[in-house]
């Protein structure tokens, strides 16, 4: 099958590509590689040395002898898109092509209106492009359990069935997103479902949880191909945020309580998850809603469980609970269903101490790239 893989120069996307390739698909990478730009706009680094797109992608023919067609150019660019779809042909389309940072959006007005257009039209484009050219093509859309916000009852997977006033009717699940970040993903997915049910098109939103980890069977194969791994108080999510904390002798930072408590998922797992919906489409004038994680840890908890880890290795480790700069519930009921994916085939990789090991390891091995001022948040809510 071809697979265009939009985004696929970045930490989910790099890694989907790589596996689909290695797995017989026929895959394309379309990027505009901005991310590597807002790395340069707010001065920090993965903690991890990226190539260029163009070298990755040689390496990995060298390696393997697959070949990766690259369009680099920008989804909100309408014939752009067209004629690159055009070119390549793709049976499904994995969109991870979005600004996906919640500190990034709340930094102000500019970067707020900048997520929103980048990920809302962009989006719209595509679907465009799918109704005009590719009527049969599947959309496997990255969303985010930040969607949900955290309701005070059971979480389902995109739709919930509610009586009211002795009439029954099965709705689009309620959003209460947390950042303008997570209301253009809520955005989207009403543009989805909204073009599924006029055009026929066939859709699969995954609403994924915090991922973790940096290695993947074929990220492991060769420096040159290694993802990034972020640490930094904009683009860092919690547990690789804290191993990196650890390794180079920072307190962890908690925000708050610690009571937050969300979905979390191996990156191994995300890109599993991509195949298997890949594998199982949407049926026409489908909107289905897949949530992608495997756990529910509180970020508390997991900084417990990285100070347990890091101790055994012979690390001093300290928790400091910071100001939180979010506006958010610090302790709340959570209870989201994922049963799709695992109803499909997904087999999860569990949080482990090995893993654990693994990750603070891998951070312990490049902490000179870490810089010290980045790592503190920076982005308030209330401005």
């Amino acid at each position: 099958m071809k697979v265009l893989v939009i985004g696929g120069d970045g930490y989910c996307g790099w890694a989907t590509a790589l596996y689909l390739s290695n797995r017989g698909y026929e895959v394309g990478i379309l990027d505009n590689l901005v991310r590597r730009h807002w790395d340069m706009e707010l001065c920090i680094e993965t903690l991890t040395p990226i190539a260029p797109i163009q070298t990755r992608i040689q390496r990995w023919q060298d390696l393997t002898g697959k070949t990766i067609d690259l369009f680099i150019g920008d989804i909100n660019n309408y014939e752009f898109l067209k004629d690159a779809m055009l070119k390549f042909e793709p049976e499904a389309v994995v969109h991870f092509g979005e600004q996906r940072s919640a500190p990034f959006s709340m930094i102000d007005r500019e970067h707020a209106v900048l997520t929103q257009v980048n990920n809302v039209v962009g989006t719209l484009n595509l679907l465009y492009a799918m109704h005009e050219h590719f009527p049969n093509c599947h959309l496997v859309k990255l969303g985010t359990m930040g969607e949900y916000g955290t309701p005070n009852i059971d979480i389902e997977e995109g739709y919930i069935t509610i009586e009211h006033n002795g009439r029954k009717d099965t709705l689009p699940y309620p959003k209460q997103p947390g950042s303008f970040y997570h209301l253009s993903k809520v955005h989207d997915s009403h543009n989805i479902h909204f073009a599924c049910k006029i055009w026929g098109l066939r859709a699969t939103d995954l609403n994924q949880g915090v991922v973790y980890g940096v290695l993947t069977e074929e990220t492991g194969m060769d420096e040159l191909l290694i993802n990034r791994l972020d640490y930094d108080g904009v683009f860092g999510t919690a547990l690789n945020r804290f191993c990196i904390q650890a390794a180079i002798g920072h307190p962890l930072t908690v925000y708050g309580k610690g009571g937050q408590t969300r979905g979390f998922l191996d990156i191994r797992d995300t890109v599993r998850c991509i195949e298997i919906a890949i594998a199982n489409p949407a049926e026409a004038g489908e909107f289905r809603v897949f949530n992608q994680f495997t756990e529910m840890f509180s970020v508390g908890d997991l900084a417990l469980m990285v100070k347990k880890a890091g101790t055994s290795m012979g690390l001093n480790i300290e928790i400091n609970h910071l100001e939180n700069p979010r506006v958010e519930k610090e302790e709340h009921y959570f209870n989201a269903k994922n049963t799709s994916l695992l109803s499909l085939g997904l087999q999860p990789h569990y949080l482990s101490d090995s893993l654990l090991d693994s990750l603070l390891n891998f951070a312990i091995k490049y902490k000179h790239r870490v810089d010290e001022k980045e790592i503190l948040p920076k982005v308030k809510w209330r401005g």
